[in-house]
């Protein structure tokens, strides 16, 4: 098996108002499926060690995690090397199910910001109310981050994990640098 490289190589941006950093490689599996079923609960706390996210959440302990994207989707993360083990727990699984689990890994690119004003560099790019008493940590969206389709989470006051697709990821760290230029910050929420 060949070594798994993240798109930009670890790229990392030191600003005053927040620092973006390229997290990975970290494994990225869709499961589409009845979410639900019974089954599909209990595989997935199995294998995360967390609960399957209500709708617009993200559930994570370490690097484990699971987040909604959709009715009939979920997207499981879990460290890279485990993949493997991880979808053949999977396959197993759903063996006689309508459920389908898929590496997306080597498709997708992962961003972390985080800082006093993580929210300020995100709320300049994406059209989602970022203010801490409406996006709280666990909260999950899909929607656009400039141009770019993408999904993020609030891991902790401060910091939230960013995933695109691998093939826009140069364009995507390019923005949030300048959404993180010192001097950029809004203050509309304030430190935190």
């Amino acid at each position: 098996m060949s070594e798994a490289v993240t798109a930009l190589k670890n790229a990392r941006y030191d600003a005053e108002i927040a620092t973006i950093s390229e997290v990975g490689p970290l494994g990225m599996i869709t499961i589409r499926g009845d979410l639900d079923a019974p089954f599909l609960r209990k595989v997935v706390k199995k294998v995360t060690g967390v609960e399957r996210p209500d709708r617009g959440m993200c559930n994570t302990g370490g690097v484990a995690g699971v987040a909604w994207m959709s009715p009939d989707e979920l997207l499981l993360m879990c460290p890279h090397a485990q993949v493997p083990e991880v979808l053949a727990r999977l396959h197993a699984a759903f063996e006689d199910t309508h459920t389908l689990a898929v590496d997306v890994s080597g498709a997708r690119a992962a961003f972390r910001i985080e800082g006093p004003h993580a929210r300020d560099v995100l709320a300049k790019l994406a059209p989602v109310d970022l203010a801490p008493a409406t996006f709280t940590p666990g909260m999950f969206r899909r929607t656009r981050i400039g141009q770019v389709p993408a999904a993020f989470w609030l891991l902790e006051d401060g910091a939230f994990q960013v995933v695109c697709f691998r093939s826009v990821a140069q364009y995507m760290f390019d923005q949030l640098k300048v959404a993180a230029q010192p001097g950029g910050e809004v203050g509309h929420f304030g430190a935190g």
